[in-house]
């Protein structure tokens, strides 16, 4: 599987990573928000989204609710706060996958899409009722985006496709 995500600045990784240390939970990969999962996206694809990428300005996130996703994968997370300016990255995103990835993941669909930073997943009822517990309440989290990539969840391999933008701010 490849995931298009976005890295976090150096200070909102540290702050999601200690709160994923207060509650026992271990990941593979950064601190991130995922923008789109399919089986594969393929080099041509890539160089789209790099050319699309350029062009936009990528807006920092707010990490600030909370919340689960109650399935048979349990999962606790930082939701972002969904503003004009996420949505069309997202927007654009899926305008260079669409019809040009293999099994495009239907959760991050427009649409279907819940911006989130994943805190502790495939987890019981009851660690995640004593997680939430532990951690609530939490500080919103302002991140920047350090950079946009693809993550090949099968070897590790991360292919960055834009570095952030140096910009003022």
């Amino acid at each position: 599987m490849h995931a298009l995500v976005a890295f976090f600045d150096d200070e909102a990784d540290k702050k999601v990573r200690e709160l994923q240390r207060r509650i026992g939970a271990k990941h593979a990969y950064p601190p991130h928000l995922t923008y789109a999962v399919a089986s594969t996206i393929g080099p041509k694809v890539r160089k789209e989204l790099r050319e699309d990428l350029g062009r936009l300005w990528l807006p920092d996130l707010y990490l600030h609710s909370l919340s689960t996703f109650s399935t048979a994968d349990n999962v606790l997370m930082l939701s972002a706060v969904v503003d004009t300016e996420l949505l069309a990255v997202h927007s654009a995103i899926h305008d260079v996958l669409a019809s040009n990835v293999k099994n495009p993941s239907a959760y991050y669909l427009p649409g279907n899409w819940v911006p989130h930073c994943t805190l502790a997943h495939d987890i019981d009822d009851d660690a995640m009722k004593a997680a939430f517990a532990a951690i609530f309440p939490v500080e919103p989290i302002r991140a920047k985006v350090r950079e946009v990539s693809i993550v090949d969840t099968q070897t590790g391999e991360v292919d960055v496709l834009k570095k952030a933008s140096t910009a003022p701010r």
